[in-house]
Parts: C-alpha cells; structure tokens; sequence
C-alpha cells in the first residue's frame, strides 16, 4: 500500500484499501446512489476518451476528480445543463455536445461507476434537470425541506455565514441533491454548494463564468475511486486537509471543489438499446 497516497488522519482508524472496505461500506457506495448494477463489461455505444472539467483529486486512491455539472438558475430553482439544451448543442456520432465557456461539454462526462446505465444519461434523453433536494442529504439544514423538491437560491441565502462546525464559517453552504431522477428507478447523486469563492474564481475564469450562476457549483457526486458516494462538503474534522473539502468516506479520498481543473479519463459506453 503506497501510504503518500492516503491523507494523514488523526483520532480515527484509518479505513482499509480495497474493495472489502468498499463492502464494509456498501451503503454509503453505489447502492447508496440508487444504482445497484455496474457493468463488468465495456459493449455498448458512445464511450472513449473523454475530456472533462473536474473538482481535483488532492488526495486518497482517486486517480481524478468528479465531473462537473453546469449549473444555471431559472425563475429562482438551481438547474443543471444538459449539452443539448444548450445553444448550438447537438447529438453528434451518438453523443450529445456543445460548446460552453469555450470547452467542449457532453454526456460523456457522466459515463462511470455505472451511470452510464442509468435511463437519462443517453444523449437525447429527456429529463426533468432541476436539483432536487436528496431525502438521504446529509445535510443537517436539509431536513427543514421537502424530499423532492427543487432547491431554490432562497435555500441557500445565508451561504455567507453558514457553517457545521467543520472547518471556515462562510466558505459556502453545500446541498445533496439529485439530476435527472424524476420518474426513475435510480438516481444520479449530486452535490451543490454556493460560496463566495466561486463568485470570486468565476470572475476571470471562462468556464467558471460560464458554468456556475451566483457562485453555485455543482458535480456528480461519485467517487472516483471505488464509486462510493462522498459524504459531502465539510463534513470531516477527522482527517487532516478535509476540514474545507469534499470527503470520501470508504478510503478517504479527498476532493477541492474550488480547484476545477481539466481530466482525460475513459468513458464506458452506455447499454445498447
């Protein structure tokens, strides 16, 4: 086991690499998500090598970031873009596309850790894309609003000041969610925070500017590692550098949702129909 890959903890024991911890953890891991099956095999159609904007991978076995979901507000809700929704978007070679803040974004970005099963991530799926509040959230704060429902920037009004405990007050407030989850079996796991940093980054950042609206950011919330379902933003004081990041769990990688970068990764191809 290569120890410089696992952030330092302190007070805890630290989880065992692998995939029995994995197990050991299965609720908090794909089926966690609402996505029980993942594909042994790689038949099917629209995957290969796909460039994506990521939150970094600053530490643990990950070997990337999650995939940033661009983000909008309409008539008050938080809604994530799709590619084909946006102006130029098309289904190009049985892939959905578009130019945005002068990066190409498609469907690929979301094909891993099974969801590339899932029904709303072909390319010209249709689907409800508003954020809707996840009733298994995390979230203390999230218990005060209805399962289901779309978040709203009202939720998110005192993101200057909030804070949990963990970490810097007013670094942002942070919110389970799902995407495209109306009206199916499963879901698509995702996480929101609105922060004053982002505000800030997205300033001189043509991505940034383009893909996240009054500092709110949004990722599919997958860990790249094992699949697992990060536990969120500011949810670990126990583990050295997580106390202001996005925190996994099982084998505690580590995630900066203020640091998006750009990641080559594979993406498995969906089922064929």
């Amino acid at each position: 086991m290569d120890e410089d890959k696992y952030p330092a903890p302190s007070s805890r024991r630290r989880f065992v690499k692998g995939i029995v911890g994995s197990a050991a953890m299965g609720s908090l891991g794909v089926a966690g998500s609402g996505l029980t099956t993942v594909p042994t095999n790689r038949t099917g159609v629209g995957g290969g090598s796909v460039r994506a904007k990521v939150i970094r991978n600053t530490d643990g076995p990950a070997d990337r970031g999650m995939s940033q979901i661009p983000i909008t507000v309409e008539d008050g809700a938080l809604k994530g873009l799709w590619p084909t929704a946006i102006d130029g978007g098309a289904v190009e070679e049985g892939v959905a596309k578009a130019t945005l803040g002068g990066v190409e974004y498609s469907n690929k970005w979301f094909q891993y850790c099974g969801i590339q099963t899932h029904p709303k991530v072909g390319p010209d799926s249709e689907a409800d894309n508003f954020f809707r509040v996840d009733d298994g959230g995390a979230y203390e704060w999230q218990s005060e609003l209805e399962a289901g429902a779309k978040l709203t920037v009202d939720d998110f009004a005192d993101y200057e000041e909030w804070g949990n405990g963990v970490g810097d007050d007013g670094l942002g407030k942070p919110a389970a969610a799902t995407w495209r989850s109306v009206e199916t079996d499963s879901s698509l796991p995702v996480q929101v925070i609105r922060s004053p940093e982002i505000e800030r980054l997205a300033e001189d950042d043509e991505w940034l500017a383009a893909s996240t609206d009054r500092g709110f950011i949004a990722w599919l919330n997958k860990c790249t590692h094992l699949c697992c379902v990060p536990s969120g933003f500011k949810q670990s004081a126990t583990v050295d550098g997580a106390e202001n990041a996005v925190y996994c769990q099982c084998h505690q990688s580590i995630y900066d949702p203020f640091d998006v970068v750009s990641k080559v990764f594979t993406a498995f191809p969906r089922p064929e129909n």
